[in-house]
């Protein structure tokens, strides 16, 4: 077959299918506002999800990681608090060095 046949062909199987799709579903103005406004519903609302979904996860992230650090600190001051000479007793020594108050032993 040559190709004006082909392209013929074609065409007249398009045809065919957009007059079928029209007593179908009606003119193409009315199927595609209908199937263009729910997919953009559709899409919106995917979107929408995804954002709220990244948003909790940067929360809960962010709230690990907090904790992570709190609990680091509170370590980090407990060993600190065993560390002391046995006669500091405050936390102005842990913060000032100078100040320490040692006492020897007798």
């Amino acid at each position: 077959m040559s190709d004006r046949d082909l392209v013929l062909l074609e065409t007249v199987k398009t045809h065919r299918s957009r007059l079928v799709a029209a007593m179908l579903f009606g003119e193409v103005d009315e199927r595609r506002l209908v199937n263009d406004n729910r997919k953009r519903l559709v899409v919106s609302l995917v979107v929408a999800a995804v954002a709220c979904a990244g948003c909790a996860g940067t929360s809960f992230v962010l709230s690990v990681l907090a904790d992570q650090r709190a609990a680091q600190a509170e370590r980090t001051s407990s060993s600190l608090v065993h560390q002391l000479d046995p006669g500091t007793t405050t936390w102005s020594a842990l913060a000032d060095p100078a100040t320490r108050t040692t006492t020897e032993p007798r």
